[in-house]
């Protein structure tokens, strides 16, 4: 009887992946003959992995700052490249990134199913208005949208914020993900509570 194969997910944060994680990985697929999936969360995904290699695997990448998908984790935002590396990016997105990271790092049992997206400008390239929360850059401050989602029954974000500092939109965030965690008892996408009479923020 063949062993059972399963999947890794390393999250990468604001989609970069390090040379020291990135040639780690890379032993693996040669090792096991794995396949890398590139997800639309922006992280990289072992494929094929026999089971009794899992915790190998994670045990050799978590010295080098790997961290991995599982439940009950804030989730991480996916980032378009932004400035420098984009001639249109407002601002660099891997600070704002880091801000999320920083304040929402020791929040646990965070309830599915939401995400997060960060664009450092209005083009919106990470797929900000169609995420169930979204922070835009703009010229004048940071925007706030709640409420996207893809699929085949796509929707655009409601705006909440406007001209806000980084400091408003970790408050909003937190306002958002405390009022998804009251409301949902499985899985929850945040358009679904828009509507809801004590919902946290106001439409602008």
């Amino acid at each position: 009887m063949s062993e059972k194969k399963m999947s890794v997910t390393v999250l990468l944060p604001a989609g970069r992946l390090s040379r020291d994680i990135l040639a780690k990985i890379y032993t693996f697929v040669d090792k096991y003959g794995l396949e890398l999936y590139c997800s639309t969360m922006q992280n990289i995904r072992l494929l094929d992995v026999p089971e009794s290699k899992v915790q190998e695997i994670k045990d050799e990448l978590i010295p080098l700052g790997a961290d991995f998908k599982g439940p009950g984790k804030f989730p991480t935002p996916r980032v378009c490249v932004g400035k420098p590396h984009c001639n249109l990016g407002l601002i660099d997105i891997t600070v704002l990134n880091k801000a999320i990271a920083d304040r929402f790092a020791e929040r646990q049992n965070v309830k599915a199913k939401f995400k997060i997206s960060l664009a450092a400008c209005p083009l919106g390239c990470s797929g900000s208005k169609l995420t169930d929360i979204a922070v835009v850059a703009t010229k004048k401050g940071f925007e706030l949208f709640a409420g996207g989602r893809g699929g085949p029954f796509p929707k655009i974000g409601r705006r909440y914020l406007r001209g806000a500092t980084e400091a408003e939109i970790l408050d909003a965030i937190g306002a958002l993900v405390d009022f998804h965690d009251l409301k949902t008892v499985k899985k929850q996408r945040m358009y679904k509570l828009l509507d809801d009479a004590e919902f946290p923020l106001t439409e602008v």
